[in-house]
């Protein structure tokens, strides 16, 4: 199951280019910036609304150990939207440390780590 793009992944997508070709005259984000921003926007995301369920996120982007947890858990449709990253040790450290000891496939705030 394919979703269509939103104007969200667009801005994500310019974010990650930008960051990604290493332009020598625009330092890069700290990955605690990072981290805190991607947690406000989904904060943000999750009040508006419920977020995709966990099948809809593992065909798009995978998903993180916690998130699989859930997927596999046999628990309510409301649960299969939450945000696992709200009580996730690994949002916590990436928002407090520039190099967090992190290191989960298809953690998001794995990806904001710096160099």
């Amino acid at each position: 199951m394919q979703k269509d793009k939103t104007p969200e992944d667009d801005f994500f997508g310019k974010l990650s280019m930008e960051d990604s070709q290493g332009d020598s005259q625009t330092p890069a984000a700290p990955a605690r910036l990072k981290s805190n921003v991607y947690s406000a926007l989904v904060n943000h995301m999750e009040e508006s609304g419920p977020l995709l369920p966990v099948e809809a996120t593992e065909a798009t982007d995978g998903l993180c150990v916690f998130e699989k947890l859930i997927d596999l858990a046999p628990v309510s449709e409301g649960m299969k939207t939450f945000n696992a990253c709200s009580i996730c040790h690994a949002r916590v450290l990436a928002e407090r440390f520039e190099h967090p000891p992190i290191y989960w496939k298809n953690c998001p705030y794995v990806d904001f780590k710096g160099g």
